[in-house]
This record gives structure tokens, sequence and C-alpha cells, in this order.
């Protein structure tokens, strides 16, 4: 008997046309299950060829999604429209309600952490290769957690993305600063860097659950926050931070490159200089649109475009920042101390306007406060 195979190039692609099945299933689904607005519905007819085209070129996305969204589909359904499950049900109390998900996903986050250190410190790919799976755990863990968050909003009857104070978008950056970090892990070939990469990770989930637990009941939306553009804006403005973030720490790597004690256990200056320049260049990308989109969503709200509220003051330092950061790596072929230096003082530039404003200062962005 003989069997068909299919040829080479044609069976290369059945990944993606199975990803692409279940992502189109996704969004016939999610309708379906759920009442949304014209804008909801652009913004997830948006998405689909966004997220197929990100991850058919970045096809270790494709398990991740999938695995998110599988987990996130076991909770609803076990769920079952009653958001007193959670306590009854073993797999939801211990491991599927949002907020075991994001426990787990704090967890693996810091085993990743510290995988990473050891795998540096002893030259081990085989260690390297444990905290990168274990990073790609919490990832997936994240971002269930985070989608059946979402669900749960909707069970209280408040629906809502879970963006809306400070404990939901430190949920975001870890998972997302983690992806990001995973992606360039993918082009530079090993996890040299990625105890580096996930220090302000772990500092993150550290700082949400000492000082975040009370923040984790959803609660509902104040009037300024209930508009669309929320959907859009912070997830832009924390893909920016999380590429900050990833930026400074290959700054710091830079800077101990020139240690001979360490010099052998990092790649060269010159690589770590192009890669914080292409994950400034990132961040900057993103912050810019998040920033735009901000101005649109505050003259909705607010009736302006521009208030100098003291988030928006800091955003606009921010992007000054970094814009003067580019402008002397690109224009005056700045590199090297200056700026490595520079990464790791506007990450705390970026730290402040991130965490500081919200828990300090005072403004239309107060809602944003633990």
């Amino acid at each position: 008997m003989t069997t068909l195979a299919l040829p080479g190039r044609a069976s290369r692609y059945l990944p993606d046309a199975g990803f692409l099945l279940f992502l189109l299933a996704a969004a016939l689904a999610v309708p379906a299950r759920f009442s949304l607005d014209g804008y909801d519905l652009a913004i997830l007819l948006a998405s689909v060829p966004a997220l197929a085209a990100l991850a058919i070129r970045w096809r270790r996305l494709q398990p991740l999604l999938f695995a998110g969204a599988l987990l996130a589909a076991i909770a609803v359904a076990l769920y079952g429209g009653d958001i007193a499950a959670a306590d009854r049900r073993f797999l939801l109390r211990y491991f599927l309600a949002s907020q075991s998900a994001i426990m787990w996903m704090g967890l693996c986050f810091w085993a990743a952490t510290v995988l990473y250190a050891v795998g540096w410190w002893c030259r081990s790919p085989a260690w390297l290769a444990r905290a990168s799976m274990t990073a790609w755990i919490g990832c997936g863990a994240g971002l269930a957690g985070w989608l059946v968050r979402w669900h749960e909003s909707y069970l209280l009857g408040i629906g809502h993305i879970p963006v809306s104070n400070l404990y939901e978008v430190f949920v975001l950056f870890a998972w997302l600063t983690t992806l990001l970090y995973l992606r360039f892990e993918q082009q530079a070939g090993n996890g040299q860097l990625g105890v580096f990469a996930l220090l302000p990770v772990a500092a993150a989930v550290l700082f949400m659950f000492r000082y975040g637990l009370d923040a984790h009941e959803i609660q509902p939306l104040i009037p300024a926050l209930q508009s669309y553009w929320m959907k859009l804006h912070v997830p832009a403005n924390f893909i920016g931070y999380g590429a900050f973030s990833i930026a400074a720490m290959l700054g710091g790597a830079w800077l101990l490159a020139g240690l001979p004690a360490l010099a052998d256990r990092l790649p060269a200056r010159g690589r770590l200089d192009e890669w914080t320049y292409k994950a400034t260049a990132l961040g900057f990308v993103f912050f810019t649109i998040a920033t735009i989109l901000g101005a649109l969503w505050a003259a909705e709200a607010w009736g302006g475009y521009w208030s100098w509220d003291p988030k928006e003051t800091w955003a606009l330092i921010v992007w000054l920042n970094y814009a003067a950061w580019l402008h002397m790596r690109l224009v005056r072929q700045v590199s090297g101390h200056v700026l490595a230096w520079w990464s790791l003082a506007g990450f705390c530039i970026t730290l402040f306007a991130f965490v500081g404003v919200n828990m300090f200062l005072s403004g239309l962005h107060s809602y944003g406060a633990l």
C-alpha cells in the first residue's frame, strides 16, 4: 500500500493553516458569545489579521496563543456563567481563575529569572533552555489569566478589558515584556541576556504581589475609562514600556561587558549596542502611537487633546527623552557609555511616568493608583 505524502513546501505551511483556522473560529466565537458594540467589533476584526501576520512571521507565538485561548475557554466553560464557581471548582480555584493563573505566572517568571541566572553564570545552554521554557509557560499562564479576568468582569456585570488599574497593567507588563524578550532571544540565538531582561519583570511581579493584592478585585470603570480607546491606547503603551525596559537592561549588560570577569559571559559590545538601539526604536514607535491615541481619547473624555495633567506631562518627558536618545544615536553617531547610561536613566524616567505619577501625584489619571 502506498501513502500520499504532501510536498515539503505544502507540509511546512500546514501549521500556519491550522492556526489561521483556529484564529478565524475564535473571532467568530467571541461575538457569538459576548455582545459587542460596533467599536469592539471593529477592533476584533482589525486584530485578527494583525495577529495572523505576527504569528506566521513568528511561529513560536502560535502554540502560546492557542494554549492561552484554550485555557481561557476551559475556564469560561467551568464558570458556566456563575462567578461563584471559582470557589467550588478545583481547576478554577487552584489553576484557571484569573488570580490563580496570575499567581502561577508570577512564580514562573521568578523561577525563569533564577534559571537564567544559573545558566548565564555556569555558561550552560541546558539551564538557559529550561529558563526559556519556564518563561514561555509563564507567558501562557499570564495570557490565560488576563483573558479569564476579562471574562470574570462580564460575569460581575462590569465587562471591561483588564487594564483599569496598576495591578492589572502590571500583569500586562509582566507577560508582554517577557514575550518581547523571548522574541529577542530567538533572534539573538541564545539566552545569555535573559537574567537581565527578566529582572524588571521579576520586580514587577514582586511589586504586584506585595503592594497590589488589595487591588485584585475587579471594579467598575469610572466614566472617563468607559471608552474603546482604552483597548488600543493601553496595550500600545505597554509594548513601549516593555521595549524600554529591555533596552535599559541591554544598556546595563553593555556596561558590565567591560568588566574582565564578565566579558566572556556576555555578547560583544557591538551587538549589545545594536540590540539596545533596536529595542529603543521599537519602544519609541509604540509609545508614539500610544501617545497619539491617548490624545484622541482625552479629547473625547475631557474635551481637549492636552491638558498638562501630570501623567501627560511625564509621558511627554519620556517621549522627548527617547527622541533625543535616537537623535544622538542616528544623527550624532553617539554610542558606547553615553547611550548605555542614558538607557538606564531613561528607564528610571519611564518608571516614574508608569508608576510614580499614579502613586505620588494627583490629576486626571489618579484612577490608576493602587
